[in-house]
């Protein structure tokens, strides 16, 4: 999922034209930016301060020293925020030294696909470190809350891991005559027990860790001779986490109970939040995580994030004590419309999650609509005043698209920001779980389909011819897949290729690929064919390793291969395609970049890359005839090439008209419906080779 969350930038440019690139490219990968311009870096401290950065992002053209200054600026307000440096170009060299100064990355102004890239992971950084920070420091206030209870409790309390003790208030140190806690520490619990104790011990200590415990059942023991408490011993124990760790509190009541706080009073003052008696939010996590491990008994799991629309209005209305108890009716309200199995928690300040079983996503929203509507018409008095709030809720139904708890109460919390961008007081649901769970039905019908055409060579090369505009004699095409089904029907790549990349099966289809392309041209087909390679291949180790060792195998001329692979994938695995690039050169295998379009114009990528062809994007081609600007930014591409020693080939090329323009700019080879259909290569029997032109190809996309 592309991350929803808005994001706070300070951009320190000369340029507003720059804020205006950042903001546009981050918005059309999907980010909501709102970018503050800083022209000088003496106003930093400004945006700093009034702002909640996210993200910090320099331009080193005109601020040579700006990321040093920069980072020692931001490290004053919040040292954990990223910078990024962006360069007009950029290679190793300038990259290391901006990151040796204490920037995150540098990013060529050119490569609006690896700015998105930069920006979302040192974004998905940045809140995972804040996530866990937050976890760190619930974890640390709940551990406060057990050692000031122990400490305050009248009762003996130790707390033991796998039997053995890590913890012991005075009143157990007292009771079984130790000088302090070391005297335990570290040591079994059974030691302080009688030996016929033991087995009863274990059994219980078992008992509270599976959560088989009752909270009223008691275990009658003897303590250890030298101590000569006898039979007096009543031990009460409960399961809870410290340190992360499941830990069993063993409680000794005195001999006085009426002295002694009910188990259940423990229970709530160590995991209820005490204003809305909900669940704190370490134990909320805690018990939705076992609860999502369990199958509902009916329907499914819904995720609710609730929210106060207007509580600063609230506190200057009443007051900030009295808003407390404001804030304490409304969770009272929240529980009156809450089953009795869904499950309550605390998250931050005014905020409120729920777990529920429902029928299906809707039914969450229903009952998110419901309450809003409720809290609106309800009254909230204290003291003397009275007052009116509203609520929004996010609703997320659970399914395997989030690969954990964190994915899901982000998805949530951006159906929450939607409806408090819609106004709040409503209810807004999350409907792409909804959908990538359709989706996952749907690529599992696809993935049977894929395996059983690998296992059973359904698969067939359709070639598209590639024709010089410069009299160049060699006979070029571009190799395309097509899948035939159990009916014989011929498929087409955009209705199983999605799948296929979503579900990790490309790299199996690039090698089916390579291996029909050798064939192709072992045949005499062609003097050089067009093979993709996936990012998927990419990215995989072996690729390089397997292609050589089967080119060896056949004895194959590699110099009748190029190697095409998306600009987009290239640039965002920079580094794992230039290594590729770099061995199949060696071997004699060409390079292209395919989908070429007017954003990499700064051409850093072809410096980096060094294709033998570029294939400039066949979007380009609708409107090229009728738009000089289009004309002089493809221009500009092939003159590039040209100076770089790169031959050009445009696609997708549907008539004469568009094939005159672009012999005009000066581009090496064209291909697409004007050149020539895709036509599907068939092999019979004797092996020999036939071509026919399938109808419903005609309509595939070319390039």
């Amino acid at each position: 999922m592309t991350d929803p969350h808005s994001i706070s930038i300070a951009v320190l440019s000369e340029n507003e034209d720059d804020v205006a690139l950042i903001n546009g490219t981050l918005r059309d990968g999907g980010h909501a930016a709102h970018c503050h311009w800083i022209n000088r870096p003496d106003k930093f401290d400004q945006t700093l301060s009034a702002e909640h950065v996210e993200l910090v992002i320099v331009n080193c053209d005109r601020y040579t020293d700006g990321v040093r200054q920069v980072i020692k600026q931001k490290d004053r307000f919040n040292p954990e925020v990223p910078v990024i440096a962006l360069r007009k170009e950029a290679d190793e060299s300038t990259i290391q030294e901006a990151m040796r100064n204490g920037a995150c990355d540098l990013v060529s102004i050119g490569l609006r696909k690896r700015l998105q890239s930069v920006v979302t992971r040192e974004l998905r950084a940045l809140r995972a470190e804040r996530a866990l920070n937050s976890t760190i420091a619930s974890a640390t206030e709940y551990k406060r809350q057990i050692r000031d209870y122990m400490n305050n409790s009248t009762s003996a309390i130790a707390l033991a891991q796998e039997g053995i003790v890590i913890e012991a208030n005075e009143a157990w140190l007292s009771l079984f005559k130790l000088g302090g806690i070391d005297e335990i520490k570290g040591l079994p619990l059974m030691d302080n027990f009688d030996g016929e104790s033991h087995a009863a011990l274990k059994g219980a200590l078992n008992a509270a860790i599976d959560g088989k415990w009752a909270k009223d059942e008691k275990l009658k023991v003897k303590s250890h001779a030298d101590i000569g408490h006898g039979d007096k011993l009543e031990l009460e124990f409960q399961r809870i986490d410290f340190d992360s760790v499941p830990t069993v509190q063993v409680r000794i009541a005195p001999p006085d109970e009426s002295k002694q706080e009910p188990t259940a009073l423990v229970h709530d003052a160590l995991q209820r939040d005490p204003t809305t008696l909900f669940f704190h939010r370490a134990q909320f996590i805690e018990r939705i995580v076992k609860r999502l491990q369990r199958k509902p008994k009916s329907g499914l799991h819904v995720l609710a994030y609730v929210k106060l629309d207007n509580f600063d209005a609230v506190q200057k209305k009443v007051g900030i004590i009295e808003s407390e108890e404001v804030l304490a009716q409304f969770a009272e309200e929240m529980r009156k419309r809450m089953h009795p199995r869904d499950v309550g928690g605390r998250f931050e300040g005014t905020s409120m999650m729920v777990l529920m079983e429902r029928g299906n996503a809707r039914d969450g929203q229903v009952w998110g609509k419901q309450l809003t509507r409720h809290i609106e018409k309800t009254t909230f008095d204290v003291g003397n005043k009275s007052t009116q709030i509203t609520c929004t809720v996010g609703v997320c139904a659970v399914s395997d698209v989030f690969s954990n708890l964190e994915e899901l109460v982000a998805a949530t919390v951006e159906a929450y920001k939607l409806g408090k961008e819609a106004g709040g007081n409503t209810c807004f649901l999350n409907e792409s779980a909804h959908e990538d769970t359709k989706q996952q039905e749907f690529d599992k019908i696809w993935v049977k389909h894929l395996k059983s055409a690998l296992m059973e060579d359904r698969f067939r090369l359709a070639q598209l011819p590639i024709a010089g505009l410069r009299r160049d004699s060699v006979e070029m095409f571009d190799l395309l897949v097509r899948m035939i089904d159990e009916q014989g029907n011929s498929v087409l790549p955009s209705e199983f290729l999605p799948a296929a990349e979503r579900n990790n099966m490309m790299k199996n289809i690039d090698r089916w690929m390579i291996k029909a392309a050798m064939d192709f041209c072992d045949k005499g087909n062609a003097d050089r064919v067009f093979v993709r390679l996936s990012r998927q291949s990419i990215v995989d180790r072996g690729t390089i390793g397997w292609m050589v060792r089967e080119f060896e195998k056949r004895n194959f001329d590699c110099s009748r291969l190029v190697a095409q692979v998306p600009e987009r994938d290239a640039a965002k695995h920079i580094k794992q395609t230039r290594d590729i690039v770099k061995k199949l050169r060696k071997i004699g295998v060409a390079f292209a970049l395919e989908h070429y379009g007017i954003d990499q114009e700064r051409f850093q990528i072809l410096d980096i890359l060094k294709p033998d062809y570029i294939k400039i994007d066949g979007e380009l081609m609708h409107t090229l005839m009728t738009d000089s600007s289009m004309q002089e930014s493809v221009q500009r591409i092939v003159t590039a090439a040209q100076k770089r020693g790169i031959k050009t080939v445009a696609e997708r090329v549907e008539n004469a008209n568009a094939m005159a323009v672009l012999f005009q700019l000066g581009l090496d080879y064209m291909q697409g419906h004007y050149v020539h259909e895709p036509e599907v290569v068939l092999q019979d029997k004797d092996d020999s080779v036939k071509r026919r032109t399938l109808e419903e190809l005609a309509a595939a996309n070319a390039g």
